[in-house]
């Protein structure tokens, strides 16, 4: 269930992108919770989820960051209470900014971190370097896996499993799994990153996907610490993609740059519903509500 309007464009084109990979996942895969997981809530009926939408919206990457250490800090209250009845959604995009994990190598900048081009944070997230910037939609669930599955790998697969699904659904792009790489790749080409942190078991940190991003700043880094592959996005994977006449592709990019974030970021929150079983309630936000 999930109370957002569904996207009505139909974008003119198959992009047929196919990746070599270990056993596609279907777009019907089923990462649903266990039923002993189920079987806790109240009449099976989906557990809630807050959806704060930002989507449109530039947050700077360490506001975002206190709001979920502060959210995080919430939910552990509210667990100890028995009152911990929903979970949560952010969806942002950020201003140009180097990311670097917990265990991060400062190898992989291929700068001087005193004569950086853009802003670094070390944060709490696992992984390598990575770059988020504008045109690029980061999801920062915050769920308690003891309602859904207490698995870190399970969780990492089903964040996957959104991003693979949105972008067929939405796009008819075939994207997959990278054997023993985390992410989502169209070939050697990475478009989404996943970092996260678990706090007894409550989730923060999140993926981050690529749709009109610039991708020239990821040339100053190895992103998520591995050489010899691509970073791309949504867009370039469409302009790349054939089009029957030229005024059909015309049409088509003109469209892109309006919708483009739109269309993704409404597949996104369909996709990681089903996956993860959420009923989200879609909401504006504020400072207050989120750091209270």
């Amino acid at each position: 269930m999930i109370q957002c309007t569904s996207p009505s464009f139909v974008w003119p084109w198959k992009c047929s992108a196919i990746v070599h990979s270990q056993g596609p996942m279907s777009p019907k895969t089923d990462f649903r919770a266990s039923d002993a997981t189920i079987s806790h809530r109240h009449n099976y009926s989906l557990r809630s989820c807050e959806c704060f939408d930002l989507h449109n919206e530039i947050v700077p990457y360490n506001k975002a960051w206190s709001w979920q250490k502060s959210m995080v800090r919430k939910r552990h209250t509210l667990i100890e209470k028995d009152e911990d009845c929903s979970d949560t959604l952010i969806v942002l995009q950020h201003p140009p900014v180097y990311t670097l994990g917990s265990g991060s190598s400062e190898e992989y900048l291929n700068f001087d971190k005193l004569d950086a081009p853009f802003d670094i944070y070390r944060t709490e997230r696992g992984g390598e370097v990575t770059y988020h910037g504008p045109g690029q939609l980061v999801m920062y669930p915050i769920l308690n896996l003891r309602y859904h599955k207490m698995d870190l790998h399970w969780y990492l697969r089903a964040l996957e499993e959104v991003v693979i699904r949105t972008l067929y659904s939405a796009f008819s792009i075939k994207a997959d799994r990278n054997a023993g790489l985390t992410g989502v790749w169209v070939g050697d080409c990475k478009l989404a990153a996943i970092g996260i942190r678990v706090s007894r078991w409550i989730t923060y940190h999140g993926l981050a996907l690529n749709v009109t991003t610039d991708l020239s700043p990821f040339h100053h880094i190895v992103p998520c610490g591995i050489r010899n592959r691509r970073v791309g996005n949504i867009k370039g994977l469409l302009n790349e993609s054939q089009f029957s006449n030229g005024l059909e592709r015309s049409i088509a990019l003109q469209t892109e740059t309006v919708q483009l974030l739109d269309v993704t970021y409404k597949s996104l929150l369909k996709e990681f519903s089903e996956v993860f079983q959420l009923a989200l309630q879609c909401k504006p936000m504020s400072d207050r509500e989120l750091s209270e």
